[in-house]
């Protein structure tokens, strides 16, 4: 599961600034061109886009955090009831905070407010594991005063998607990619082979580098780690959001290879994702954001035919 290291500033209102989803598969829809500057700018284009599905996620707790001169530190943390009984299996159970702690916690002076969420794959079909991820989602706002009471009101609640984003938005996705282990030069770098009548071997670089500077630079295409990487990719568009699979079907006929049906809450997304499909995904308020408005996506047609032959 990536790790978000950095948070954008967000609304003025208070509201969740991230979310997580697990990632489904890829299929084609035909969209009007929304890009302005674009040659084919409102004319209808056939794109690749990728289907996460996003199942609610419950708050467990909340923390406030202070910073300093050695970075940030927790100064107030409280816990509410609620959580799925699968989160004992990620960490210890912790007893909800009493009337005392959360009348304490609400007059806590800080930098930052965060949730404390955990996943529920139980409501996902594609998921291999049980196991709750759990994970922190920072609060926005101007005031953080406000900031705090919203993060006392959603103990023991669930959150949704659509908390975060709608139709048309932009989202940055943080995953982690395929691994393939330790692979070999050719394989990691795309070099070329060496020549037939070479004694020693194929499938190598020709040199390590000069004899001065005496290292071996980090330019030099060696073998190694493939694979298995965060990754960051900013300013994806949110073309559709489906509340409900069974009104508004997104799974095509026979199931999205090596994962299954969508039941659940999902996002369509212009474009490919990092990762296999059931990798937990993580979406955040864009850090780069492009535009100010929110433009309507004129999505024509969402292929569900089968991608195995069925």
């Amino acid at each position: 599961m990536p790790r978000i290291r950095s948070w954008p500033a967000g609304p003025a209102k208070p509201t969740i600034e991230g979310f997580a989803g697990y990632k489904v598969g890829m299929t084609h829809a035909f969209i009007v061109d929304y890009r302005k500057r674009s040659t084919t700018a409102g004319q209808e284009l056939a794109v690749p886009v990728t289907v996460v599905e996003v199942p609610p996620l419950r708050v467990v707790g909340a923390r406030i955090y202070a910073r300093g001169p050695y970075g940030t530190r927790v100064t107030g943390e409280v816990w509410g009831a609620g959580a799925a009984e699968e989160l004992s299996r990620r960490i210890p159970t912790h007893p909800a905070s009493s009337a005392e702690s959360l009348a304490s916690f609400s007059g806590l002076g800080g930098d930052e407010v965060r949730l404390l969420v955990h996943t529920q794959p139980q409501l996902v079909t594609g998921s291999p594991s049980k196991t709750p991820q759990i994970f922190e989602v920072r609060v926005s706002g101007d005031k953080f005063a406000d900031r705090r009471a919203f993060a006392v009101e959603q103990l023991g609640h669930e959150l949704s998607a659509e908390q975060l984003t709608k139709e048309g938005e932009f989202l940055d996705v943080l995953g982690v990619t395929k691994g393939f282990g330790f692979q070999g030069h050719i394989q990691r770098w795309g070099v070329k082979l060496q020549p037939r009548k070479n004694s020693k071997h194929r499938r190598m670089i020709g040199t390590l580098g000069p004899h001065n500077p005496s290292f071996v630079s980090y330019r030099i295409p060696q073998a190694g780690q493939q694979g298995y990487h965060r990754r960051t990719q900013y300013n994806m568009r949110v073309l559709k959001v489906v509340r409900d699979p069974r009104a508004d079907p997104v799974t095509p006929a026979g199931g999205f290879p090596h994962y299954g049906e969508v039941r659940s809450a999902c996002i369509v997304l212009h474009g490919s994702l990092p990762g296999p499909a059931k990798r937990l995904l993580r979406f955040r308020y864009p850090m780069r954001s492009r535009v100010a408005t929110v433009e309507k996506v004129d999505l024509r047609y969402f292929s569900t035919r089968s991608k195995q032959g069925v």
